[in-house]
């Protein structure tokens, strides 16, 4: 709030800025702070800075001896504290200048980690919700201070003016504002109490609320200082209090893990960083987050609550916990509604995924039913991490779940029915081969899921007696059992029909056995051959110009897709008898149109229409047979 200089109006002279208030203030409220609530978070958090200079000054004065008083009756909203205070050159220095503060005075500089707000426009925030802002402030710093009265209003006009030590008897600052009208959403007194025990909970100084109707806030408490009121923080952080035994611990932090979160923990996980002032507990999830979805953490900074969706906390792998911390090293932004990222914010990220990969270490070498639960509820989480974590690979690839061609099991006992595992590149291409698979005999594992592939590959890692190898259609064709050769032969002219009506996808035909015989035809194609005969036919489209030499030069020998009949099913052995052209060709059709569809790839829009014909066309040909 510098008003310009009027001197500075010759040639050549330096000017002074002038600030448009109103248009700062709607600036701060519509990308500086998320709501108009944080007038009262940056109301505490300005008297606990000053309650913090105040111990400075005065070390030997009792902690509990000096707090907050919250009063708010819905005509006026009041924050008074017992800290360092204001002189009448602080007040112009501060409060008259946007973006300087208190906090940046030299004598209490080197301390200025001890503070919550390092930014100094706090105060304006205030202008959210109120027109004017009444202070009233007497210095701790000189025993015979008199009393400042500072008034300030959203036009950038403000006053200034001493008055006797008896206008305030006590050192501190009292911050009074009437709330306009349309702010009544967050100035009523159950609100303001609401806010208070929202951004308050955790703060070290007594903070009380009166709401004018007997002193108590409604519910009564102990009396704070210099007053009676309902403490908004009647106790210290759960992590920061004693209890009889262990167990009794653990039941009190899920307790309030579930009065934070909303829900009832799998386990909760002690956290403590002593480097950097960090306490607090991570709550497991009990049930499975959807992959790519991370969830906030409640972080306050010195107790004052910083944010409730600080992502930037963990990392990303890390979904499946919610945790409640309070830190004094991790330094907010300007809005303090999260944390700047910096080397302290790096090096607590990493140590507490430290923790959890020890938790996580804990679990399986010590409660075998905990881990169950959780690989049950979060194996993905655990995948993301075994990839880059040999320790947690070695010790829980073993039991963590795949689906294969036995079910869904864990790799330790697939590995001991199958010497050999293989292992398929995409979910579909498991899909076409699992039941044909499953019944000769292989071991297939599913890994078109994500990390599922990689892990599969590092098995041998910790079972050197496990092969694995990728899944390729040669591997599955060379288990299926060729048929007679009079039957091939009497086959000889449907396969050849079938190859013929077929050639439009690339696709060979050929004749076997296999289980299970209610298996009509199984399709062989891979996504990766899918691709490449789609950029030879662009290839081919492109004979001559500049995208066809590119491409041309890509080329590779096309691999083809392959329908195999199973001789087995007598659907295929009636199939192979047609001797009427059409129907042959038509029933080979509705044979790859049903394999495609039991692969549940996505079709291709010729599939579609092929399986529509060859569906109409065998109906008509049923109709003129009955007829």
């Amino acid at each position: 709030m510098t008003l310009p200089d009027t001197a500075a109006n010759a040639a050549g002279a330096d000017r002074t800025f002038q600030v448009d208030l109103r248009g700062l203030v709607d600036l701060l409220s519509h990308h500086l702070y998320s709501s108009p609530r944080v007038y009262l978070r940056e109301l505490l958090q300005n008297a606990v800075d000053a309650l913090t200079a105040r111990h400075t000054l005065d070390p030997a004065a009792p902690a509990g001896a000096l707090g907050i008083r919250l009063y708010a009756d819905g005509s006026v909203v009041r924050v008074e504290d017992d800290g360092v205070g204001l002189t009448e050159a602080d007040v112009h220095t501060f409060l008259a200048t946007i973006g300087r503060s208190s906090k940046r005075a030299e004598r209490i500089a080197e301390q200025r980690g001890d503070f919550i707000g390092q930014f100094g426009i706090g105060l304006l925030s205030c202008f959210l919700v109120a027109d004017e802002i009444h202070v009233l402030s007497r210095s701790a710093r000189t025993p015979d201070a008199p009393a400042v009265e500072w008034r300030g209003r959203g036009d950038g006009s403000y006053t200034v003016r001493t008055l006797p030590a008896s206008a305030r008897p006590r050192p501190g600052t009292t911050v009074t504002l009437t709330p306009r009208a349309d702010a009544g959403e967050w100035t009523r007194p159950a609100q303001v109490h609401a806010l208070a025990r929202h951004f308050g909970s955790l703060l070290r100084h007594p903070v009380t609320f009166d709401d004018g109707t007997g002193g108590t806030g409604g519910t009564g408490g102990p009396a704070g200082p210099g007053g009676p009121g309902e403490s908004v923080n009647p106790e210290p952080a759960p992590w920061a209090r004693t209890y009889p035994t262990p167990g009794a611990r653990s039941r009190a932090l899920a307790a309030y893990g579930q009065e934070v979160f909303g829900f009832t923990p799998l386990d909760t996980i002690e956290l403590d960083l002593p480097a950097v002032g960090l306490k607090g507990i991570a709550c497991v999830l009990p049930e499975t987050v959807p992959a790519g979805r991370r969830h906030g953490h409640r972080v306050h900074v010195k107790g004052m609550l910083l944010s409730e969706q600080a992502e930037e906390i963990l990392p990303e792998w890390a979904f499946f916990v919610r945790c409640v911390v309070d830190a004094e090293s991790l330094r907010p932004t300007a809005s303090r509604e999260s944390l700047y990222e910096d080397d302290t914010l790096a090096a607590v990220r990493d140590a507490l995924a430290e923790r959890l990969r020890a938790w996580i270490a804990r679990a399986a070498a010590s409660d075998p039913d905990l881990l169950a639960r959780f690989l049950q509820a979060h194996h993905l989480a655990v995948k993301s991490l075994a990839v880059h974590d040999d320790e947690i690979l070695r010790m829980l690839l073993p039991w963590l779940p795949f689906e294969t061609t036995d079910g869904h099991t864990t790799l330790d006992e697939f590995a001991r029915t199958h010497r050999t595992v293989l292992v398929t590149s995409s979910v579909e291409e498991f899909r076409q081969v699992a039941a044909i698979a499953s019944a000769a005999g292989l071991g297939v594992v599913n890994g078109g899921y994500t990390y599922d592939r990689e892990l599969v590959h590092r098995l041998p890692e910790i079972r050197p007696e496990a092969t694995v190898a990728d899944l390729d259609p040669a591997t599955l064709t060379a288990h299926l059992d060729p048929v007679d050769r009079e039957t091939e032969l009497a086959a000889a002219a449907y396969l050849a029909r079938a190859r013929d009506a077929l050639a439009v996808f690339d696709c060979d035909v050929a004749l076997r056995t296999f289980q299970p015989a209610s298996a009509p035809a199984l399709l062989v194609d891979s996504r990766e051959a899918r691709h490449e005969r789609t950029r030879s036919q662009l290839a081919r489209e492109q004979q001559g110009g500049v995208w066809g030499d590119i491409l041309g030069a890509l080329r590779q020998e096309a691999p083809r897709a392959q329908l195999i009949l199973n001789q087995l099913n007598p659907l295929v052995r009636a199939a192979v008898a047609i001797d009427e052209p059409e129907l042959a060709r038509t029933s080979a059709e509705a044979l790859y149109g049903q394999a495609a569809m039991l692969s549940r790839r996505p079709l291709r829009p010729a599939e579609s229409s092929l399986i529509n014909r060859s569906f109409l066309d065998l109906l008509a040909h049923a109709l003129r047979k009955d007829s």
